[in-house]
């Protein structure tokens, strides 16, 4: 008999339809062994030794794992083929301690027949440098975790945490909110008049005068702007200058890691958590009715932009005989990735089949899985399409001394556009015009601007910010960017669905920025990233890398802890008189944030809010909806449980309605509804059907979006555990599909 090992379930079931009868695979439901919760678990003072320990929720499966290693001929550790999952095979052998004569190490891109009768004939030997690489990253994430985040409780609060990523990620968010604070708007404006020729209407734009281009800002005021349209009212419009020109359009890249997060995001809506569960599912496989379970995607967690040759080949043959010949690119197309410090271990995420058309699949498929499956494969068929093909016309029209602009664009062949959806590309087709052609004037507009400040971080640009500064890997974007607002260091409001720091996430980012500034620096995180690549290739060794960064870091951590003083974090001095006892008004920091209280507390306990022309900003933030009651509009309000939309019409009007945070997570319940995110009188989150009260459906514990394997209940988030929400079902975490990865070791609080 020969056992076959995977991180999960899903995956174990997929591959063991691929292998004989001599054949066992189980699952070690993720990571056997980890750092204790407890206490560091690194051994400082001996070259940084980790104490490794195995978790109560693995304690199962390694018995199980144990019997069947003893009877084995062969074992084959088929855990994933990045960093991580080489770690995992290596403490899978570190505990049950096999004989090494049956260590088999397997790796595949893809959960496909061939790929892993592939792999078994191709076993190799566990890889000491990718497992140096990844224990260097947990022992750097446990320092600062472990480390770091005592002093925040000691200096602030406890409950706070400081991590290698997802500081750096909070500092992004928080240095975005203060330069859109102190972003000053300005007024410009622009002129555009709808003329007629003899063959048609058209739009044209002021672009020049007197023969010079006109900048951006070059209008400053309405009386300039009225100026110009006096001037060119009575001018005569000439056309002089026509071009017309081809331009061709090529196919983005195929997904990477952050590129699907983005594109489901930007498309689907969906959360970087969400999009890498449902990836997750669609490559441990799905089943396919008499197909049996079956791997629709690769591999997931990938910076890789490559394709196989076969599947390229795949790909043209779909290509070819489902939208014809005339689609398909003369030679291959090849992809470079740009991405900093980018691995080429995997393919890039693709179809492991491409002739499974997207409607061919979503009979077996939840609806939001279906709908990232169509995603990657549509992205992926398009990639080897031929190029777009557009017709762009230009129009240069005189008004006296002023010079207007007319362009226009329309498809001239479709290209990869055909598969993508023509929806998104807009034409305009200009009417025929000739050289000294007088133009009819039927309006000119004066048209008033503000410049903007830059936007807030949705997910996907924060994404794309974080890879693009090469911080963090494709495993760490989702669990950071979930960690970051667990912790309250940031919030998500519905209404934009884009990064907002809170208080408590600025006061943190500050005193990190203040004292420990390589934790929340860019190019050091970088750098670091950078080094873990090099123990991973064998350019460096691990101890001399941690030894770099731990010696001045706890140096200055002690400095820290024995200098500071919490009040000197905490508080802030005011110009302002406590009104009951005279004393000096401070702000200081609580639960809720900042707020005024008596420098003389705890003998005087006034306090008042922060600001109350804040609030009053607060509750004056436009929604764009209108109150169905009285048809005034909705507007953003601050209430004691929260944010909430009310009627601008308040008093004589009090109308009200929440703000749902969806989970993406459909209610078990009604079916219909969706799980949002409460919170109770007493301040405790909670999550229940937006239908109430028509559902009462309620969960005291986050829903992970995945379904119990006994009962079929939402599978929870509990105590750092995987749990099933109906009590009295026998579950058990070790049934749970294997955890998500971890990014950064975080303190027990």
């Amino acid at each position: 008999m020969n056992l076959v090992i995977v991180e999960s379930p899903a995956k174990a079931k997929t591959i063991g339809q691929y292998l004989g009868k001599n054949f066992v695979v189980k699952a070690s439901y993720g990571h056997v062994r980890d750092l204790p919760k407890s206490d560091l678990g690194v051994d400082v003072e001996k070259d940084f030794r980790p104490k490794y320990v195995v978790p109560p929720r693995s304690r199962k499966a390694i018995t199980s794992l144990k019997k069947d290693a003893v009877k084995a001929d062969a074992i084959y550790f088929a855990t994933d083929k990045d960093r991580e999952g080489e770690a995992i095979a290596w403490h899978l052998v570190e505990t049950l301690k096999p004989d090494p004569g049956k260590v088999r190490r397997i790796t595949f891109d893809e959960i496909t027949k061939s790929a892993i009768q592939k792999a078994m004939r191709e076993p190799r030997t566990i890889d000491q440098k990718l497992v140096d690489a990844q224990q260097a990253r947990r022992i750097l994430d446990r320092l600062v975790g472990y480390e770091l985040s005592p002093f925040l409780w000691k200096k602030v609060r406890r409950g706070l945490s400081a991590g290698r990523v997802q500081s750096v990620a909070v500092r992004l968010i928080v240095e975005r909110e203060r330069e859109i604070t102190a972003f000053t708007p300005e007024e410009f404006w622009t002129v555009e008049a709808d003329l007629e020729s003899k063959n048609g209407t058209l739009t044209a734009k002021l672009r020049t005068k007197d023969g010079a281009l006109l900048g951006k800002m070059a209008i400053k005021t309405r009386e300039d702007a009225e100026t110009i349209k006096n001037a060119v009212e009575t001018s005569p419009w000439t056309v002089t200058a026509v071009s017309e020109k081809v331009l061709h359009r090529s196919p983005a890249a195929p997904y990477t890691t952050s590129t699907l997060q983005q594109a489901a995001a930007n498309r689907l809506g969906f959360s970087a958590k969400k999009t890498m569960l449902l990836a997750q599912r669609l490559y441990e496989g799905v089943e396919l009715g008499s197909e049996g379970p079956t791997g629709l995607i690769t591999y997931m967690r990938t910076d890789s932009v490559r394709l196989a040759s076969e599947a390229i080949e795949r790909l043209r043959g779909i290509i070819a005989n489902t939208f014809g010949k005339e689609f398909l690119r003369e030679r291959e197309r090849g992809y470079r990735t740009k991405t900093k410090g980018a691995q080429e271990a995997h393919e890039a995420i693709r179809p492991t089949d491409p002739s499974r058309a997207p409607e061919q699949v979503r009979p077996y498929l939840d609806p939001d899985m279906a709908r990232l499956y169509e995603l990657i494969w549509r992205h992926t068929v398009a990639c080897q399409m031929a190029d777009a093909v557009f017709t762009a016309m230009t129009a240069d029209i005189t008004a006296g001394a002023y010079g207007f602009r007319a362009t226009g664009s329309r498809i001239a062949f479709p290209g990869y556009l055909q598969v993508l959806g023509l929806d998104s590309t807009k034409e305009t087709i200009l009417p025929p015009l000739t050289r000294g052609e007088s133009l009819t004037v039927r309006a000119i507009r004066t048209l008033q601007h503000t410049t903007q400040p830059p936007p807030r971080y949705s997910e996907a640009a924060l994404v794309k910010t974080l890879e693009e500064n090469g911080i963090g890997r494709p495993s760490t974007y989702a669990p950071t960017i979930d960690t970051i607002q667990e912790r309250a260091y940031v919030e998500k409001r519905p209404e934009d669905r884009r990064f907002r720091p809170t208080d408590v996430g600025m006061l943190v980012n500050d005193i990190l920025v203040e004292h420990f500034p390589e934790i929340v620096d860019v190019q050091f995180t970088a750098r670091m990233e950078a080094d873990l690549d090099q123990i991973a290739s064998g350019e460096k060794a691990m101890v001399p890398i941690l030894k770099l960064f731990y010696e001045p870091f706890h140096e200055n951590l002690e400095t820290k802890t024995a200098m500071l003083k919490r009040s000197d974090l905490t508080t802030q001095a005011t110009d302002l008189t406590c009104p009951k006892c005279g004393k000096p008004v401070i702000i200081r920091f609580g639960r809720h944030g900042k707020f005024y209280g008596c420098s003389g507390y705890p003998e005087c306990k006034y306090t008042a809010p922060i600001s109350e022309e804040e609030k009053r900003a607060v509750e004056a933030a436009p929604t764009g909806k209108t109150c169905p009651e009285c048809g005034k509009e909705l507007v953003l309000k601050r209430g004691r449980y929260g944010v909430f939309l009310g009627c601008s019409g308040y008093p004589e009007c009090k109308h009200t309605e929440r703000i749902e945070n969806k989970l993406g997570v459909t209610c078990p319940k009604c079916g219909t509804g969706d799980i949002v995110e409460r919170r109770s009188k007493r301040g405790r989150n909670f999550y229940g059907c937006n239908r109430y009260p028509d559902c009462d459906f309620v969960l005291w514990n986050k829903p992970t979006g995945e379904q119990c394997p006994r009962c079929k209940s939402p599978l929870v988030s509990q105590r750092g555990t995987i749990a099933c929400s109906k009590k009295e079902c026998p579950f058990e975490p070790n049934e749970a599909p294997a955890p998500s990865r971890s990014v950064e070791a975080e303190p027990n609080t």
